[in-house]
């Protein structure tokens, strides 16, 4: 079963936080894709999966007071397998609603100053940080090109993102980064296009 949308995201956070409040666990994750377009209201539709990108430092901070973040664990604490799997039994999720499948990204980058950006939203000890607006559009331009069509699940919700030209082309400076070969940097190059004609 998907999560529906923003309510049903949240439901299942509000649940995992009151299994972590039993166990007297605290945890901060931050989250991209699908789960933080419907949390921030950019789109409204049912998801797979919440996707973790990071975990945030129990009480650490940087100097201008924001959670620092780090690469998740990999495998996730046993602990937190094991609500996650209550969970999905409970909601009737997939048992690997919430999973750290993005991780792999901090070996390529993450966008500049994505730490700084993010927006954190508490569900009892569970903190949820939200990439912001501006690390969205880098990752959704990144898998728009990776999984190209204009029915793309990536390419609708970078619309909806609306990016504007400058946005795209920062995004588009990062993406290249991450895959330099000339076949994905023809079609990235086609898409950015595609994505600012129909954004504006």
């Amino acid at each position: 079963m998907d999560l529906n949308g923003k309510t049903g995201i949240e439901q299942a956070l509000g649940l995992l936080g009151e299994l972590m409040a039993a166990r007297g666990e605290r945890l901060r994750i931050v989250v991209i894709g699908g789960a933080a377009m419907n949390l921030l209201g950019f789109v409204s539709r049912a998801t797979t999966d919440v996707d973790i990108l990071a975990f945030g430092t129990p009480d650490g901070a940087a100097s201008d007071g924001t959670p620092t973040i780090v690469e998740p664990p990999a495998p996730l604490p046993d602990w937190l397998v094991r609500d996650i799997q209550i969970v999905a039994q409970d909601a009737g999720l997939d048992r690997l609603w919430l999973n750290c499948g993005p991780a792999g990204q901090w070996k390529q980058g993450l966008p500049p100053g994505l730490a700084s950006r993010i927006e954190w939203r508490a569900f009892g000890p569970l903190q949820v940080g939200l990439v912001g607006r501006l690390d969205l559009i880098y990752f959704k331009l990144y898998a728009a090109a990776d999984q190209t069509g204009p029915e793309s699940v990536h390419f609708q919700d970078l619309l909806a993102l609306r990016p504007k030209a400058a946005e795209l082309l920062a995004a588009e400076v990062w993406v290249r980064q991450q895959d330099p070969s000339p076949g994905f940097v023809d079609v990235l190059r086609k898409v950015a296009i595609h994505a600012e004609r129909l954004a504006q």
